[in-house]
């Protein structure tokens, strides 16, 4: 800490031996210790409250930190049920309603349409519609509807 060898701390003994004596020196270095002690304490004081402020400071960041992750997290869901809530918000009827109906006519006048097989060979054409007849059948049968369809067998020229 303080550069002082052992000849230098002899010439302050020395020194305080003849300005303060050899009677008063027990009491003197006491109470010079007394005061390096004080020093060292509040020294001490004033480190551990720098390195608390220095931890709650790291602390409020890694609570920003969290924060944040958590609302990136959470986000999504947030989003989600915001989606599954409108359609309560609308009420059921309406305009989206009655779009989301027509859609689902359109598409079921689509499946029944037949299909087109212009430029396909007969051959061809008879699978096609066995095929829709398949689809059909296992979509109108509600027992069988997750089932597989039954196997085609295809057809042989000769028959």
């Amino acid at each position: 800490m303080f550069d002082i060898g052992w000849s230098e701390l002899l010439a302050i003994a020395a020194i305080a031996i003849i300005f303060v004596g050899p009677k008063d020196l027990p009491r003197m270095m006491r109470t010079v210790g007394q005061y390096v002690a004080k020093a060292r304490a509040m020294v001490r004081e004033f480190q551990t409250s720098f390195e608390d402020l220095a931890r709650e400071t790291e602390l409020e960041e890694l609570r920003k930190e969290v924060t944040g992750l958590r609302n990136q997290a959470v986000a999504p869901l947030r989003s989600l049920q915001q989606e599954m809530n409108k359609p309560l918000a609308i009420g059921g009827g309406g305009a989206g309603a009655a779009a989301s109906a027509a859609s689902a006519a359109r598409a079921e006048e689509e499946k029944k349409a037949a299909p087109d097989t212009n430029g396909l060979s007969a051959e061809m054409a008879d699978a096609v519609r066995d095929a829709e007849a398949v689809e059909a059948y296992g979509a109108s049968d509600p027992v069988n509807a997750g089932a597989a369809p039954a196997p085609v067998e295809p057809k042989r020229e000769g028959e």
